[in-house]
């Protein structure tokens, strides 16, 4: 059975009356109303240290039926965190922690344009601190008690200028990986190609949304995303695919692809200085 909006707001509120939860939040295509039965549902546990899990699991158990689990903070990575993977009246609800104190400060620093990619197993691209104020500008709050996560969400819906800036100031490593790619060519090393396009591309598609004023959370359907933003370079998604489809252990190939990505990258500066204006 698909759980409904009044299923999930019951459920956030008994989630919110565990002692450490601030809040919650859903995230995901369920909060941009795209998904389909087959999606999990992802709820975001706001919450401050120290977060009872033994309270927390029993509800778990509860809702998800013996041998629901979940995980102290931190045992998922350093940025993921950590929460439950259950299944409630047959659908698949994800229980995500956020310490609610990071996403105000990942947000301050997204206000003075600091940004850095983290390390997380998983994200192949890293986990950028600003996706911590960017889930909570494109979520939906279920669960608020004390008003914390609507004031600051409705800050973080507009989207920080210095940010954007920043974002599209960091094309400068599209531009290098460029470069050091070219330094492969001769040796046919299509494995390090590709890792230099894969991160090329997730700068390109980065500097694009914040020049456009649009959260980009992770790498998943993120060169899409890009390609569909008003202004994008033309066919960028499709340019792309092209890159990566030229790849392999022909130098030929190797500099086509790379030619390719050359031009994406001029075009996406270009692109996102005119969006600025």
């Amino acid at each position: 059975m698909t759980l409904t909006d009044a299923d999930l707001i019951g459920l956030a509120d008994r989630l919110a009356s565990v002692p450490g939860v601030v809040g919650v939040v859903l995230g995901g295509s369920r909060a941009r109303r795209t998904h389909t039965p087959e999606s999990d549902t992802d709820l975001g546990l706001y919450y401050r240290p120290p977060l009872d899990t033994g309270r927390l699991g029993e509800l778990a158990e509860a809702v998800g039926g013996a041998g629901a689990k979940v995980t102290v903070p931190g045992d998922w990575g350093p940025w993921v965190d950590g929460g439950g993977w259950l299944r409630v009246r047959g659908s698949a609800v994800d229980w995500i922690y956020r310490d609610l104190d990071r996403v105000h400060r990942c947000w301050t620093d997204a206000e003075k344009g600091r940004y850095t990619f983290h390390t997380q197993a998983g994200h192949p691209l890293g986990v950028p601190d600003f996706a911590y104020p960017g889930e909570l500008a494109l979520g939906r709050i279920l669960s608020d008690p004390t008003g914390e996560l609507t004031t600051l969400q409705r800050r973080t819906r507009t989207f920080p200028r210095p940010l954007a800036d920043a974002l599209v100031a960091g094309l400068w490593e599209a531009d290098f990986l460029v470069g050091i790619a070219r330094k492969a060519v001769s040796r046919g090393d299509s494995a390090y190609v590709a890792g230099c396009l894969f991160r090329l591309a997730g700068v390109c598609a980065h500097a694009l949304h914040g020049a456009a004023g649009q959260w980009l959370i992770n790498e998943k359907g993120a060169v899409a995303a890009a390609g569909a933003l008003p202004g994008a370079p033309d066919r960028f998604q499709a340019r792309v695919d092209a890159a990566f489809g030229a790849v392999n252990s022909d130098p030929m190939h190797l500099s086509l692809a790379i030619d390719i990505a050359a031009d994406l990258v001029l075009e996406t500066s270009d692109a996102c200085a005119m969006m600025l204006r």
